[in-house]
């Protein structure tokens, strides 16, 4: 009989309670010591590894756990902390860790020549979770300096644990990095021959440990990659197989396309292929792939949280199974990480609802089954066993259920898609910039913030209590007028120009909107971790989207009943509602996007006919939305850009129109958001020193632009002074006229203290370019 073997990439580090945020953040706050947080840390590695052998898996993943970030998990690993931050031997390894993460306030302002600003932060890939760029400069230098995967081995093995260890490869942990502070001309990957030898000794110390594999994560493979990139990896996993180590090459998110015979080819024991997002690859990789190489197979969906369709799954893998000599391995696409714990959580949801949903524990059942189907053999009696019928019956349900389609909103939206004009403002942005500068009547560098303010511990438990039922409505709508009151007075006080209504009455950026549309679900606790202790509850889009009414514009207008200074009115935009969901997988992204638009439309034309002047509709996910492979852009682009124009097409010439971009590269698709036609745009730019607003310059954007100066992820509040200097590198980028003044991204996780002591040095840092620029 031939061999079928089960596993996983990586499993979701939180915990079922999301135990490790809440002990994260007292930690944090002083409250808990860091052995603490190394007790919890073995606690939930043991449950989630209980799990994965419980499920019936032959391996448990090792070394996914992380208690911030796993990429910084491997700068620690390899001895490559960046010198700027000046850390000393009196320093723990988790607190220097935490300072990469969050800033190190010590060296903020203490003359020591030390930079003590967190690392930089961007998209992991296409998802949404964000990772902390490694930084590399022609002296970085690598050495094995953390046990704690050795560790982490040991904890697992002691358990009675099959280990295989999960890592990121070399090319793919370089391409994940940033040069800084390296000589001109200087590339990352002129560091791999020094990388290679310490990847080697981890190898084998692995290896003596008793990891029986070692998963070495190269979603670089699924890239556009420059041909020294290409051309390196052979060499490499030559290198590195001189170690003994069973190494399985991982490759998710993306097809390989001409990366097919070169993943194929490397030296290693091998290659895990997603079989979902690169489906049509399977029989190539099939042909290609030796006969005595490992083949895993990501066949569930490691993104998504539909229950599998596994009659489809069998009958892809039972043809593999068949033609191959070699191990046959079932996984998920990739790690659990980006779907929520279990649906264990979840009785409230309808039973129609949950019966067609999987999350991370149900996945592992999912793969455990369609393990037992191809052990048994096809046409056997699994293949009819009541598992697998149950999982048959709810999947045909929902392709037939009369709650996922809805006739009235597929006409709309097919009237608005043969109207050519339909995602169009009335006039270009130069006759509109004429009339909005004539209504709103501001000063040149313009202050304002992005649109949440702190969530206070007051602001969630009249949340919590409302949603229990012990809050009314009424006192509910007090409370949350209060703390909206609260929030304009403090920014008249600061002195800022545009204001928001700071967006207390909101539990999430998408699941606020969600909630109000028709076609969207709620989880109790489908957490998934976005960065660090930041988790989002994603709606789970199940069918057609409409708005049954106004969803923000009472707030709104309360709040501009406060204030006679403008106040915007706060949107998310199409796309990133997409992004930041569970999107149902029946019907394109782009019918579902091109749905959410023309609700968000509705709203903007609601907004401005209560007599809001400013609109800002959100969009940070358009960048995150690219597929990877460039060749496939410009369709995603042109759809994405056509939703948000839908959205934004209600808004007449005097009503502006402002979107906001964050943590993100925004070079390579300029010309798309120029399509955009919004007419500010807030972008992240305080953690690169607005290198990204290089970009802008270069291509001549034309519209207005507030770059980010400073970063509301750090607790470290840098000086007017600091952020003044900012404001002068973007000011001789981008025509002083044109920029506006702003942090890089919401407060909601912020403290009103700090929050308003930075909002005091932004608003110092603005008056003084004004001083300097002679423009009032």
């Amino acid at each position: 009989m031939k061999t079928v073997r089960s596993h996983v990439l990586g499993f979701p580090r939180m915990g079922a309670k999301r135990e490790l945020k809440f002990l994260l953040e007292k930690h944090w706050r002083g409250e808990v010591a860091e052995s603490a947080l190394g007790e919890l840390g073995r606690e939930l590695r043991a449950r989630h590894w209980a799990l994965q052998r419980d499920a019936g898996l032959d391996f448990v993943a090792v070394g996914d756990f992380a208690f911030y970030d796993h990429v910084a998990n491997h700068i620690q690993l390899f001895g490559c902390e960046p010198a700027r931050f000046g850390f000393d031997s009196s320093q723990s390894q988790l607190s220097r860790y935490f300072a990469m993460a969050r800033g190190d306030a010590q060296h903020s302002h203490c003359g020591c020549g030390h930079d003590g600003k967190a690392l930089e932060m961007t998209k992991w890939f296409d998802t949404n979770y964000h990772y902390l760029v490694p930084e590399f400069a022609d002296s970085t230098a690598f050495t094995l300096s953390s046990t704690r995967l050795l560790d982490e081995v040991a904890e697992a093995r002691a358990l009675g644990h099959r280990v295989k260890v999960t890592l990121l490869g070399p090319l793919t942990f370089l391409w994940l990095g940033k040069e800084r502070g390296a000589a001109d001309g200087f590339s990352r990957l002129s560091l791999l021959d020094a990388l290679l030898p310490v990847y080697g000794e981890l190898l084998a110390q692995l290896r003596a440990a008793g990891a029986e594999w070692v998963q070495l994560d190269e979603p670089a493979l699924g890239l556009d990659l420059p041909p020294a990139w290409r051309n390196a990896y052979e060499p490499a996993y030559w290198s590195l197989a001189q170690s003994g180590a069973q190494i399985l090459v991982a490759t998710y998110f993306s097809p390989l396309e001409e990366n097919v015979s070169l993943a194929c080819r490397l030296p290693v024991a091998g290659l895990h292929v997603d079989g979902v997002r690169a489906a049509t690859e399977l029989a190539s990789v099939a042909d290609w792939l030796p006969a005595h190489k490992v083949l895993s197979v990501g066949i569930v969906d490691g993104r998504n949280v539909w229950r599998s369709d596994l009659d489809a799954a069998l009958s892809r893998l039972q043809p593999l199974l068949d033609k191959r000599s070699g191990e046959l391995w079932l996984s998920a696409s990739c790690s659990l990480l980006h779907v929520p714990f279990s649906l264990q959580g979840e009785q409230d949801l309808d039973a129609e609802l949950r019966s067609w949903l999987a999350f991370a524990t149900e996945k592992l059942d999912e793969i455990a089954l369609l393990k037992s189907a191809l052990d048994l053999g096809s046409g056997t009696k699994c293949y009819t066993s009541p598992a697998l019928a149950e999982a048959r019956a709810a999947v045909a349900q929902r392709r037939v259920s009369d709650r996922v389609h809805r006739r009235e909103v597929a006409a709309r939206v097919a009237q608005l898609a043969a109207d050519p004009g339909a995602d169009r403002r009335a006039s270009s942005f130069d006759a509109r910039q004429r009339v909005q500068r004539e209504r709103l009547q501001l000063p040149s560098f313009p202050t304002t913030t992005i649109g949440s303010f702190p969530q206070t511990p007051h602001i969630r438990a009249a949340r919590a209590a409302h949603k229990r039922g012990e809050l009314d409505a009424a006192s509910y709508e007090q409370a949350m007028q209060a703390e909206i009151e609260h929030a304009v007075r403090r920014q008249e006080e600061l002195g800022l120009d545009v204001l928001v209504h700071g967006e207390a009455e909101r539990n999430d950026m998408v699941e606020y909107f969600g909630e109000q549309l028709d076609g969207f679900a709620f989880t109790a606790n489908g957490w998934v971790q976005s960065y660090g202790s930041r988790c989002v509850k994603p709606p789970i889009i199940y069918g057609d989207v409409a708005r049954p009414q106004p969803m923000t514009v009472r707030w709104a207008q309360y709040a501009q009943s406060l204030t006679d200074k403008p106040m915007k009115g706060m949107l998310t935009g199409p796309v990133t509602i997409l992004q930041w969901s569970f999107v149902r997988d029946d019907q394109p992204r782009s019918q579902t996007a091109l749905q959410i638009a023309v609700a968000i439309r509705d709203e903007v034309a609601d907004l401005q006919q209560a007599g809001i002047a400013i609109i800002q509709i959100d969009e940070p996910a358009v960048r995150e939305g690219l597929p990877l492979r460039r060749s496939r852009w410009s369709d995603y682009l042109s759809w994405a850009t056509q939703a948000f124009r839908i959205s934004a097409s209600s808004a007449h010439d005097a009503t502006q129109i402002h979107t906001h971009m964050c943590y993100a590269e925004f070079n390579d698709i300029l010309p798309a958001i120029a399509a955009m036609d919004a007419d500010v745009i807030t972008i992240e730019t305080s953690r690169s020193a607005m290198e990204l607003l290089t970009g802008f310059g270069q291509f001549r954007y034309r519209n207005e632009i507030g770059p980010g100066v400073y970063d509301i992820h750090s607790p470290r509040v840098p000086d007017s002074d600091e952020m003044a200097a900012l404001l002068r590198k973007a000011a001789a980028v981008i025509p002083p006229a044109q920029l506006w003044v702003n942090p890089d991204c919401g407060l909601k996780t912020r403290g009103w203290d700090e929050t308003a002591q930075a909002l005091r040095n932004m608003v110092t840092a603005a008056r003084q370019l004004r001083k300097e620029a002679e423009i009032f």
